[in-house]
C-alpha cells in the first residue's frame, strides 16, 4: 500500500543523479545553481556526451577504455562514480557497490558516497532486494542535501514496511514530520504505517487529511484518489460502511481507482442493508471494461443486489448474462495467451517502443496491436514482467552488437590483409630510394663543405662565396691583369692598367662587403642540412626497425583477431540461448498473469451458478411451501 516518494520518475533518474553527483557535485534538484563544471579530460568530456544522449552502453565502454588506457588523471573518481551509475542503469547492484566500496577505501568526498550509497539502495528496493538496500542505506551518513534526506527516511520507512515493520516505519516516518515540513508522499506513508501498526485513528486521521487536500496536477490528485481507497477499504474491513462511503465518494470517477471505489461503495451500501443504493455504483461499473477485475466482480454483485431486493428472475437473467460474459473474456484470455505465445507481445513492445540503450531509464510507452489490449495493463504493471523485459531487450541488444563485431573483426581481417600487402610491396621501394640517396655519402660530403667552409672563414677568401658571374668577372679580370703582366710596362697601357685596378678593386670591394653575410647564410644552410640529414637517418632508423618489428605487429593483430572472434563466437550462442530462455520466461510471466484471470473468471462463474442453483432452490421451496399451503 506504500508509495515512492516520486513515483515512476523516481526510477528514471537514479543513475543519472549518481552521475550528476560526480560530476556537478550536487544531486540534480540543484544541479542548475552549480557553476560550471569544467571537464579536464576530453575523453571523460566523450563518454558525458554519449551519457546526456542516453546512449548508456556506448558511454560505458569508452568509459572503461578511457580508463584501462588511463586517459582520465583529472576525473578519475568522478568517472568511477559515473561507471557506477551507469552499471546502476543496467540493474548490475553489486557490480556498482563493489565501485562505491572502493572509492570510500580511497577517501571520496563524503557527499559523493552518501549519494552513490543512497541512489544503490534505491535501486535495489526497487528490484526487490530488500536485505541488501538496507545495507547499502545503512552507509549513508549525514552529507545528503535536504531534498534527498526526506527520500532517504521515505526508503527507510518503505524497507521496514516491506518486512512488516510498521511500527518502526511509523517511527522513521515521524522522526521525518518532525524535523521539517513533510512532502504528501511521506504524509500518505506515514498514516498506512501507522493505521497498520495498529494506531488506526491517528494514521485515519492523516489520510482524511490527505483525501480532503486540494490537488494540482494528476499526480496529487492520483495520491488523494489512492488515501481515499485506503480510508474506503480500511472502514469497510473495520465493519464502518458508513465511514466507508464517505471516504469513497471523494475518490474521481474518471481516475484510475474509479473502478475499485465503485465496487468498495457498493459493498458499504450493502453492508448497511442498501441493496438499492449499491445498485447505483455496481450497475455503472458492470458497463466498463472487463478486463479490470473490479468490473468483472461487479457484474456478480448487480444479480446479487437484485436478488436481494426480491426480483429473482431478473437476477438469474443477470447471473445468466454474467457467466456469458465470463465465458467469452475466458475465450478473450485465451486468444490474448495465443498471441502472447506466438511472439506478438514481446515483438511489438519492442517495435513500438525503440531506446536500446538506455538501460533502467527505457520505459514502455506504446502498446503492441494485440487481439485484446486491456488484458496488457494488469500485465506491463506488473514489476517483474517489467525486470524481466528489460533483460530480454537488453539482450537482444547484447546479441546485434556482439553481431556487429564479429562482422567488424571480418573488416579488421580484411584490412590487415591489405596492409600486410601494401608493406610487402612498398618496402622494396622505399629501400631503393634509400639506397640512391646514398646517406653515407651525404653525410661525407657535409663534412667536406663544413672543412671547406671552416678554411674561407679561416683565410677570409671573399672568392669563396661568390655566384658564376661573380667567379667570370673575377676570371676575366685575372686574364686582364695576365695580360697586362705580359705587355709590360708599356706607357700606352697606362689607361688600360687604371681600368683594370678600378675594376679588380670594385669586385675585391663588393665581395669583401658581401663576406660575412654570405658566411652566415651557409652557416645557416649547412646546419639545416645536418638537421635534414639527421631526420633522414632517423627515418632510416624507423624503416629499419619497422622493416624488422611490422610483420611481428602484424601477426600480434591478426593473434588478437582470432582470439576476439573466438570469444564472441562463443558468446553469441551463448547469449542467443539465453534471449530465447529469457523469451520463454518473460512470456509466461505474461500468460501466468492471463491464467491468473481466467481462474478468477472460472471461480466467478462458479459463484454465479451457486448463486441461480440458490435462487432456483429459493423459488422451489417457495413454491413447495405454497402448495403445502394451498392444500
Amino acid at each position: 500500500m506504500q508509495v515512492w516518494s516520486s513515483g515512476p520518475r523516481s526510477v528514471r533518474r537514479l543513475a543519472g543523479a549518481v552521475a550528476l553527483a560526480a560530476t556537478l557535485g550536487t544531486g540534480p534538484a540543484a544541479a542548475t545553481d552549480q557553476p560550471r563544471h569544467v571537464v579536464k579530460d576530453p575523453y571523460y568530456g566523450d563518454s558525458l556526451f554519449y551519457f546526456f544522449q542516453s546512449r548508456y552502453f556506448t558511454s560505458v565502454t569508452d568509459l572503461m577504455v578511457a580508463q584501462h588506457f588511463n586517459r582520465l588523471r583529472h576525473h578519475a573518481d568522478e568517472a568511477e562514480v559515473l561507471r557506477g551509475g551507469l552499471y546502476l542503469s543496467y540493474g548490475l547492484h553489486r557490480e556498482a557497490g563493489e565501485i562505491f566500496e572502493k572509492l570510500i577505501e580511497k577517501g571520496t568526498k563524503p557527499e559523493i558516497r552518501d549519494r552513490a550509497w543512497f541512489y544503490l539502495a534505491k535501486i535495489r528496493y526497487q528490484r526487490g532486494l530488500f536485505a541488501e538496500a538496507e545495507e547499502a542505506i545503512g552507509r549513508v551518513q549525514n552529507s545528503l542535501p535536504p531534498d534527498l534526506e526526506e527520500e532517504r527516511a521515505l526508503l527507510q520507512a518503505n524497507l521496514l514496511m516491506a518486512r512488516t515493520d510498521y511500527a518502526g516505519a511509523a517511527k522513521v516516518l515521524k522522526a521525518l514530520s518532525d524535523r521539517a515540513r513533510p512532502g504528501v508522499y511521506a504524509r500518505y506513508n506515514l498514516g498506512v504505517a501507522l493505521i497498520k501498526s495498529g494506531e488506526v485513528d491517528p494514521g485515519t486521521a492523516l489520510l482524511d487529511e490527505i483525501g480532503r487536500s486540494p490537488a494540482d496536477d494528476e499526480e496529487a490528485r492520483s495520491l488523494r484518489d489512492k488515501a481515499n481507497i485506503a480510508l474506503g477499504f480500511t472502514a469497510l474491513q473495520s465493519n464502518s460502511p458508513e465511514r466507508a462511503k464517505t471516504y469513497l465518494e471523494r475518490v474521481r470517477l474518471s481516475g484510475v481507482l474509479s473502478n475499485k471505489a465503485l465496487l468498495g461503495f457498493g459493498w458499504a451500501s450493502a453492508a448497511l442493508k442498501q441493496p438499492k443504493d449499491a445498485l447505483v455504483p455496481w450497475t455503472e461499473l458492470a458497463k466498463r471494461d472487463t478486463s479490470d477485475a473490479a468490473v468483472l466482480e461487479a457484474k456478480l454483485a448487480v444479480p446479487f443486489a437484485f436478488g436481494e431486493l426480491g426480483a429473482l428472475a431478473q437476477s438469474v437473467d443477470l447471473y445468466n448474462d454474467a457467466i456469458a460474459v465470463f465465458a467469452r473474456e475466458s475465450t478473450s484470455l485465451d486468444e490474448s495467451i495465443a498471441a502472447i505465445r506466438a511472439g506478438k507481445l514481446l515483438d511489438g513492445l519492442i517495435a513500438r517502443n525503440p531506446g536500446e540503450e538506455m538501460g533502467w531509464f527505457w520505459n514502455i510507452d506504446q502498446l503492441p496491436e494485440m487481439p485484446h489490449a486491456g488484458h496488457l495493463l494488469p500485465v506491463l504493471a506488473q514489476h517483474d514482467f517489467q525486470e524481466a523485459f528489460k533483460n530480454y531487450r537488453d539482450l537482444l541488444f547484447l546479441a546485434r552488437n556482439l553481431q556487429q563485431w564479429k562482422d567488424n573483426l571480418g573488416v579488421y581481417g580484411d584490412m590487415l590483409s591489405n596492409r600486410r600487402l601494401a608493406f610487402a610491396g612498398r618496402l622494396p621501394q622505399v629501400r631503393a630510394k634509400e639506397s640512391v640517396i646514398g646517406l653515407g655519402q651525404l653525410a661525407q660530403r657535409r663534412d667536406e663543405l663544413a672543412s671547406e667552409l671552416t678554411w674561407a672563414e679561416a683565410h677570409s677568401n671573399v672568392y669563396a662565396f661568390a655566384d658564376a658571374k661573380e667567379l667570370e668577372l673575377g676570371a676575366r679580370v685575372a686574364r686582364v691583369r695576365a695580360i697586362l703582366d705580359q705587355a709590360g710596362q708599356e706607357p700606352e697601357l697606362d689607361a688600360a692598367r687604371e681600368r683594370y685596378r678600378r675594376a679588380a678593386g670594385a669586385l675585391t670591394w663588393q665581395l669583401t662587403d658581401e663576406f660575412p653575410v654570405r658566411l652566415w647564410n651557409a652557416k645557416k644552410r649547412l646546419k639545416e642540412l645536418e638537421v635534414e640529414i639527421d631526420q633522414a637517418r632517423e627515418r632510416d632508423t624507423a624503416l629499419a626497425q619497422a622493416q624488422r618489428e611490422e610483420p611481428a605487429h602484424f601477426e600480434q593483430f591478426a593473434s588478437r583477431i582470432i582470439e576476439l572472434d573466438g570469444r564472441i563466437g562463443a558468446l553469441i550462442p551463448r547469449v542467443a540461448d539465453l534471449t530465447y530462455r529469457q523469451r520463454n520466461y518473460v512470456q509466461e510471466l505474461a500468460v501466468a498473469e492471463l491464467q491468473h484471470q481466467k481462474e478468477r473468471l472460472t471461480a466467478y462463474a462458479t459463484q454465479a451458478r451457486f448463486a441461480v442453483a440458490r435462487i432456483y432452490d429459493r423459488a422451489k421451496v417457495e413454491k413447495e411451501a405454497g402448495h403445502a399451503a394451498g392444500q
